[in-house]
């Protein structure tokens, strides 16, 4: 009894240690094999990361992004096309120096749509043809940027969807189309002038329009009504063109136009209409530098009006290009008396009567010619008639005095003597 009882706590004692022994190792190894497969799963985990598809942000290749900018170049390239993989994020793209040629309908039209995209620029990107819908699907579209372009075929509804009886208007704000390249020969029966202004008065597509720039395009004229559709414009930019007149343009619908260049064009006189919708133009300012104005009869109403008006900017640097005595004058400091008409014929009705009196001249010396060569025959023909007139003037002068003389007038009476 005693040596069972000494027995039995020594052999719980030692079974309890196996046990707190036996369960430290259990512990020790689970925590070991639940820390391995973590650390193994790392390179799984990376593996699974890298072998998700690209995300829809990325840059194309040829081109240079900034997500933070919200800005996309793709300068100078030599891109055929619009790429098709722009990051959505975009807000300007630069897609000048390019070699694109021609924008088909919906050339911007993505998936997911590049519905942040506000400023476009495709200058100098040898595009010739712009499809109706080229900027469809660009809804934030603000500025636009077509110059240095040779512009072959711009459609009248570029700026509208594909089917313009459904589109919206553009949001444009902004419409750039300065230095359009000159139309190739055999482009030349289409005009240039004609093209932009029917683009522009397409139903209402641009009636948001504020800025439009139309600079350096060699304009001879601006096609009636061409501004009749933009309604909320601010900002017109007509300089360095080679306009003469602007006698068919109507300012009148442009009540928020707040300034108008003009300079370097080829302007002569602004006759009295073009001035009293420019005077009432409440807030605009005219740009009129550097145009060769004559000083004749015709500028009497136009002095009178810069003396007057505030809307003229530097005004007091117009100086008279013709006629050669009045050149440099400044137009400000003439007075009516100064401003006279030539009475001599103008250059072009001299012209006239020169090329007349040479036409003349010419008809002449052949008449003359053929005088000289038939003057035998003609000399004979003329001795004929005289004899024939002799003769008659004989017979007549013969009868006279056979009337006039008593002792005839039974002679002449009997026919048998």
């Amino acid at each position: 009894m005693p040596g069972g009882c000494t027995r039995g706590p020594a052999a719980g004692d030692a079974r309890l240690r196996l046990a707190l022994v036996l369960l430290g190792w259990i512990s020790s190894s689970s925590l070991t094999s639940s820390a391995t497969p973590s650390t193994s799963s790392a390179p799984f985990l990376a593996s699974a990361v890298s072998a998700q598809p690209p995300l829809s942000g990325q840059c194309p290749p040829p081109c240079e992004c900034s997500e933070a900018a919200r800005t996309v170049k793709c300068v100078n390239r030599n891109l055929a096309e619009v790429p098709t993989d722009l990051p959505p994020y975009v807000r300007n793209l630069f897609l000048t120096g390019n070699q694109l040629a021609e924008l088909p309908a919906g050339a911007f039209a993505r998936r997911p749509p590049l519905a942040e995209l506000a400023a476009l620029n495709l200058s100098s990107s040898q595009l010739k043809v712009v499809h109706a819908g080229a900027f469809e699907h660009l809804p934030s579209l603000r500025q636009l940027d077509l110059s240095h372009n040779p512009l072959w075929d711009l459609s009248p509804f570029a700026f509208w969807g594909s089917n313009a009886s459904v589109s919206t208007p553009s949001p444009l704000v902004e419409l750039i189309l300065n230095h359009i390249v000159p139309l190739p020969v055999e482009w030349q029966n289409r005009s240039l002038e004609g093209m932009v202004a029917a683009a522009l008065r397409a139903g209402q597509a641009l009636r948001g329009l504020r800025r439009l720039e139309l600079a350096s395009n060699n304009f001879l004229y601006l096609p009636r009504d061409v501004l009749a559709q933009l309604p909320n414009l601010r900002h017109l930019d007509l300089r360095n063109n080679s306009l003469v007149s602007l006698t068919y343009v109507s300012f009148r619908n442009l009540t928020h136009l707040e300034s108008l260049h003009l300079e370097d064009n080829a302007l002569k006189v602004l006759h009295n209409g073009t001035l009293a919708e420019l005077q009432g133009l409440p807030q605009v300012r005219v740009f009129l530098d550097n145009n060769p104005w004559v000083c004749d009869c015709h500028m009497v109403d136009m002095v009178a009006w810069l003396k007057e008006t505030e809307v003229v900017q530097g005004k007091a640097r117009l100086t008279c290009a013709f006629p050669e005595e009045m050149r440099n004058r400044v137009l400000l400091e003439l007075n009516s008396s100064d401003l006279d008409c030539d009475p001599i014929l103008p250059p072009s009705l001299q012209t006239s009567y020169v090329f007349l009196g040479i036409v003349l001249a010419l008809i002449g010396a052949i008449f003359l010619l053929v005088l000289y060569l038939n003057r035998k025959g003609i000399k004979k023909w003329m001795h004929n008639i005289r004899d024939a007139c002799r003769d008659h003037m004989e017979g007549y002068h013969y009868r006279y005095e056979i009337n006039a003389d008593p002792r005839l007038t039974n002679l002449s009476s009997n026919s048998d003597v």
